[in-house]
C-alpha cells in the first residue's frame, strides 16, 4: 500500500502553515519529514491521520492506496487509524491515558480492530509488549503510565500503534524526549519491527543524525513548504538548501570519525 500526498495545504484559523507539500512513500519505503521547529512536519503528519486540531482545514490531497482521506467520515478514519495506518507521538505520556494501566491501553488498542474477548486481549497485550521488549511485561502492564520510565511508555506506545499490524507507521520525534542510550533502542527497536512486519515507514524529526539512521530519503521543510526532497545520502554530503545544510551542521557527532569519515 502506499501514501500519496500532494499539494496539501493547511490552514489553521486563516493562516496557513503547510503550503503546497507533496511527496509519495511507497509500500515498504522509509521516508523521513525533517525540519526544524514550526516547519509543518507534525501537522503534516496529523492531516494524514485525520487528527487536526479544531480551527484548521486540509486542502489538496491525500491518497492511501487510492483512496482520499481529505473529507473522509470520522468514522471511516477512526477505523483506519491504527488498522492501516499507526503513529507514535514524541511524548508518550500525553498519548497515554494516565488512569489506565498500560496493560488496559494495549488490550484495548486490540479490541478496536479486532473482536476478541478481554480475556484473549489481555494475553495478547502481554504478548505485545514482549514484541517491544517491555521486561517483566505481566508486571509492568500493570503499572500506569506515571509508574513506567519515559523508554517504557513510549514502548507502550508503539505497542498500542502497532497492535492491529498497521502497513504505514508515522514516528513523530518518539526519541527525542529520551537519554541518548534509551533514543537508540527506540531507534534500533522501531527499525526492526518495521523490517519485520514489511511496514513503510515516515520519520519526524529535526536531527539528520537520527533520520540518517531509520530512513533511505527525506522531504525537508521550512514555514510549511518544501525546500529540498533528496536520498538521505545526498543531505550528508551536499544538501541543496540552507535549511539542510544547518540541519546537518547541527548533527550529532554520532555520524563522524574523528578523521571525517562516516560511521555508519
Amino acid at each position: 500500500m502506499s501514501l500519496e500526498v500532494e499539494g496539501l495545504c493547511i490552514d489553521i484559523d486563516g493562516r496557513r502553515v503547510v503550503d503546497d507539500v507533496s511527496f509519495s512513500v511507497p509500500d515498504g519505503a522509509r521516508l523521513g519529514l525533517i525540519g526544524e521547529s514550526g516547519s509543518g512536519k507534525s501537522i503534516t503528519a496529523l492531516a494524514i491521520m485525520g487528527l487536526l486540531p479544531d480551527g484548521a482545514v486540509a486542502s489538496g490531497s491525500i491518497r492511501w492506496n487510492g483512496r482520499e482521506l481529505i473529507g473522509l467520515p470520522d468514522r471511516e478514519l477512526a477505523q483506519l487509524r491504527g488498522d492501516e495506518i499507526g503513529m507514535v507521538f514524541q511524548e508518550p505520556r500525553t498519548a497515554l491515558n494516565p488512569i489506565r494501566t498500560a496493560g488496559r491501553q494495549i488490550a484495548e488498542s486490540i479490541r478496536i480492530h479486532e473482536p476478541i474477548s478481554r480475556r484473549e486481549a489481555r494475553t495478547r497485550a502481554i504478548a505485545e509488549a514482549e514484541r517491544v521488549h517491555l521486561p517483566d511485561p505481566a508486571s509492568l502492564l500493570a503499572r500506569y503510565p506515571h509508574q513506567l520510565s519515559g523508554g517504557q511508555r513510549q514502548r507502550v506506545a508503539i505497542a498500542m500503534a502497532l497492535a492491529a499490524r498497521p502497513r504505514l507507521l508515522i514516528a513523530d520525534e518518539p526519541t527525542t524526549a529520551l537519554d541518548v542510550t534509551i533514543q537508540a533502542e527506540i531507534l534500533e527497536l522501531l527499525l526492526t519491527l518495521v523490517e519485520q512486519e514489511g511496514m513503510s515507514l515516515i520519520f519526524i524529526t529535526h536531527d539528520l543524525a537520527v533520520l540518517a539512521q531509520v530512513a533511505t530519503h527525506a522531504v525537508v521543510l521550512e514555514d510549511g513548504r518544501t525546500v529540498e526532497e533528496a536520498p538521505i545520502a545526498q543531505l550528508l554530503h551536499s544538501p541543496a538548501s540552507v535549511v539542510a545544510q544547518g540541519l546537518l551542521r547541527d548533527a550529532t557527532a554520532t555520524l563522524w570519525r574523528p578523521d571525517g569519515t562516516e560511521t555508519a
